[in-house]
């Protein structure tokens, strides 16, 4: 029988919903319960595919496909429990699912409205498929208050109706500022938030207060007199050190004693050896190195969050500390000087994935900085096409460019409208709608035999990788790289689609189609990423 925890958030957002859902799930895990967490997002778009990463931070892909808000990452890295396509719903698809039910007149007449069909629809999707599960985690998007927001505060409120205190908790996470001119922390706005909740009919049981001053006793117990709350379910959520701190910071605060007391229940103490690890790891690196990652979202770090991360686990895994450089592409585009000046003090360089023209020059004259002066190299979707480019105008195709980015030069790179899955075969047009056509989730690669990127996955001759792209390197340009030293070295099962590219007479080269850092996590971190940053440990031993 699965019990149910429902996040929300108040005053402001960026509190940090998605990592407290993620620390908490962890924490029950760590007491031998088995979890599964699950994102509410309000905001009208069937899902964020077609979002700009300014927006609304990275697209996270789940091995069924699902293009899903960020969160979901920080699930997986935190649980090691894989996302699903029914983990993440939105307004968006709840209204599209809606309409379609309307219009085959599923509803044999009725007036369709908010209450009860958009909140059977949400209540639905959190209490479908909870089997062998001891706990449900559902966050809830945006702030309370929020008007796109409220069938789901009133989905949750008809859910605890329905299963009762007993298989229902509510976690508000909420911000405590600290005033510096009046040397002061307020609760008010905590105040405020709860009564915009209780207004609604939803009473939490719990307060995760975020502050960046410790929370007196006093303030505790004001909050939760005026909250309605236990003074012990009044949770201080302090900045941490890193986001891998958390999970211990949590425990610390008593947050999974007092949900477990809230559901009246017993559980051993959690083993918690596995995030003291890591966060030993992380705090206490012996050697540093630095990556340069040039992109053209870099005015936003969310738009990279599980590259970024993945680079991090990648220092754990090696025990260094990872200094990321934020590049931006467009900086390179003709001016050599500033490509030498940026690029030459770094220990590795990364080409991540993206979309567009923009930047791709900047990027192609990274990739050949790092060929030419044997710097470690890492392309990741664009990355690897990029390469590919490189090495095609190497081999004297001076035109090499993609499709992507018009009808001039010659496509190496071109959108790919037929590929097999495990559904059989799939087709897209060119000009086709652009949300959810791409060639996504999770695909098999073969190795081939004797490769450096066989041995990077140990040895292991067909992997399974998340992908999220439109165009693909054609694979008859496969002799003409081989001429300028690139090979491909992992294509699909069927031979027809290239997914690994390398350098073999290189230190560390590698371009992949696929988006490794979706897989890495803080406790395993993917090969990859330990490779890469191994790689750029010895070349800051000969710098």
């Amino acid at each position: 029988m699965a019990r149910y925890i429902f996040i929300t958030g108040g005053v402001v957002s960026s509190l940090g919903k998605g990592l407290m859902a993620a620390s908490l799930a962890a924490l029950l895990q760590a007491r031998g319960f088995k979890v599964r967490i699950r994102k509410f997002d309000p905001y009208l778009n069937v899902d964020p595919g077609t979002m700009s990463p300014y927006q609304h931070g990275e697209v996270y892909v789940t091995d069924d496909g699902a293009e899903t808000d960020l969160d979901l990452g920080h699930y997986e890295r935190f649980t090691g429990v894989s996302a699903r396509q029914s983990d993440n719903i939105t307004s968006g698809r709840v209204y599209q699912d809606i309409i379609a039910k309307e219009r085959r007149g599923d509803y044999l007449g009725a007036t369709v409205q908010v209450i009860p069909h958009v909140t059977d629809e949400i209540k639905n999707f959190a209490l479908d498929d909870d089997e062998g599960h001891d706990f449900i985690l559902c966050e809830i998007g945006g702030t309370v208050g929020d008007i796109e927001g409220l069938p789901f505060i009133e989905a949750i409120r008809q859910i605890r109706n329905d299963l009762g205190r007993e298989r229902t908790a509510l976690v508000h996470v909420t911000l405590v500022p600290y005033i510096s001119a009046a040397g002061e922390l307020k609760t008010k706005p905590t105040q405020h938030s709860v009564r915009e909740l209780t207004s609604l009919g939803v009473q939490p049981d719990m307060l995760l207060c975020r502050c960046e001053q410790p929370l007196p006793e006093t303030e505790r117990a004001k909050i939760a007199l005026f909250c309605n709350v236990r003074k012990e379910a009044v949770i201080p959520a302090l900045d941490a050190k890193s986001i891998y701190s958390v999970p211990l910071q949590y425990h610390r605060e008593g947050l999974d004693a007092e949900i477990l007391r809230h559901f009246q229940m017993d559980a051993p103490a959690p083993d918690l050896s596995r995030w003291e690890d890591i966060e030993d790891r992380h705090d206490n690196p012996e050697g540093e190195v630095t990556i340069g990652v040039v992109g053209k979202y870099i005015g936003l770090q969310d738009a990279y969050k599980s590259l970024n991360e993945a680079l991090i686990h990648g220092g754990m895994a090696n025990r260094v500390k990872v200094r990321v450089r934020w590049l931006d592409a467009e900086l390179f585009e003709a001016n050599d000087d500033e490509l030498v000046a940026r690029l030459e003090p770094l220990h590795g360089i990364l080409v991540p994935g993206g979309f567009g023209e923009r930047g791709s020059e900047g990027k192609i004259a990274s990739v050949r900085f790092a060929k030419e002066r044997g710097v470690p190299f890492f392309g990741i979707c664009l990355g690897m096409q990029m390469a590919c480019v490189e090495a095609a105008r190497s081999a004297g195709h001076g035109t090499a460019s993609s499709s992507e980015f018009g009808r001039g030069g010659e496509p190496v790179v071109g959108i790919i409208t037929e590929w097999m899955s495990a559904e059989g075969l799939q087709k897209r047009e060119a000009g086709g709608d652009l949300g959810g056509t791409m060639r996504l989730g999770s695909y098999d690669a073969t190795l081939a035999k004797g490769s450096k990127i066989s041995a990077i996955y140990g040895g292991s001759e067909v992997i399974s990788e998340r992908h999220r792209h439109r165009y693909e390197v054609n694979a008859k340009y496969s002799e003409a790289m081989a001429r300028a030293g690139l090979v491909f070295s992992g294509m699909s099962p069927d031979g027809l689609l290239p997914e690994i590219v390398e350098r073999p007479d290189h230190p560390w080269f590698v371009g992949v189609q696929f988006h490794p850092e979706y897989k890495s996590k803080p406790f395993e971190p993917h090969p990859l990423f330990a490779g890469f940053v191994a790689a750029a440990l010895r070349q800051s031993r000969l710098v």
